[in-house]
């Protein structure tokens, strides 16, 4: 299951339901795992607060790993291909990051932090332990492959680095995941290596438990969310979920204010 928009209600919080109903399905031997554009760290307290193990896919599909931080699946950017998506977007550098996949310091570089922004100061107060400033922020890409160039802000321009970052000569060798919030006008656009989704993460991990298509149920909200959807067997959008994902004509479950993850479990894994 996705965590944000899904697993989490509108203020953040895990519904006791949900918490309920994932204790049921893992005592029932269903293996729970948290697919997510967070990063480890970010997700981390989430996986702690549920009542049972849990494993997590994180960056979009770009790492997996155990609760204790162990890595299973790893999949980083190339250094040259987000050199080449910095130097290209210049327009974009001040709601650009790049992640890293590090213990602790500079995982999440920036050119400037603005520790006041009124959609995303919270976050990097939260996350200040992680969080590190360089100018220009190309300079940080210094022989590391990072694991994925981030871009933060309003929905309308974010589209439009979309059409930009398509129609880069580069753009062969790279994925773009988009995650939309249009209520709050705040868009997160992850520039991840070719091939890299939640559903290409999600395949893998399948595949190396011996575990098929159709014994996998995944539950999600936004554009993110569409590849892992369709690979597993038994897809359910969230009620709040992106309006043009419901065209694909797959389940609804409630909204994430309402339950949705406890309904959808007890409706279509434990039946």
């Amino acid at each position: 299951m996705d965590i944000d928009g899904t697993l989490l209600d509108s203020e953040a919080h895990i519904p006791d339901e949900n918490s309920k109903a994932i204790a049921e399905a893992a005592k029932s031997g269903i293996e729970i795992l948290l697919v997510t554009g967070r990063r480890f760290n970010f997700a981390l307290p989430v996986a702690e607060s549920l009542p049972c193990d849990v494993n997590l896919i994180v960056n979009n599909g770009a790492l997996a790993k155990s609760r204790d931080g162990t890595t299973h699946l790893r999949y980083p950017l190339p250094v040259r291909t987000a050199r080449a998506v910095i130097e290209s977007t210049p327009e974009f550098t001040p709601c650009a990051s790049v992640v890293f996949d590090r213990p602790k310091a500079s995982q999440v570089i920036m050119e400037k932090i603005d520790w006041d922004h009124p959609f995303r100061g919270g976050y990097f107060r939260r996350n200040s332990e992680y969080l590190a400033e360089m100018s220009p922020l190309i300079d940080c890409l210094n022989g590391e492959d990072p694991i994925q160039v981030m871009y933060v802000g309003n929905c309308a321009p974010l589209r439009q680095a979309i059409d930009t970052l398509k129609s880069l000569p580069e753009s062969k060798d790279f994925e773009l995941s988009l995650t939309e919030y249009l209520d709050r006008d705040l868009s997160i656009l992850d520039v991840l290596r070719k091939g890299v989704t939640k559903g290409m993460a999600l395949a893998e991990w399948a595949r190396s438990r011996g575990i098929t298509r159709a014994e996998v149920m995944a539950i999600g909200d936004n554009w993110n969310d569409r590849e892992m959807l369709d690979f597993a067997g038994h897809p359910v959008l969230m009620g709040n979920a992106v309006p043009e994902l419901k065209a694909h004509g797959w389940p609804v479950t409630l909204s994430n204010d309402e339950n949705g993850v406890a309904e959808a479990i007890r409706r279509y894994a434990l039946k």
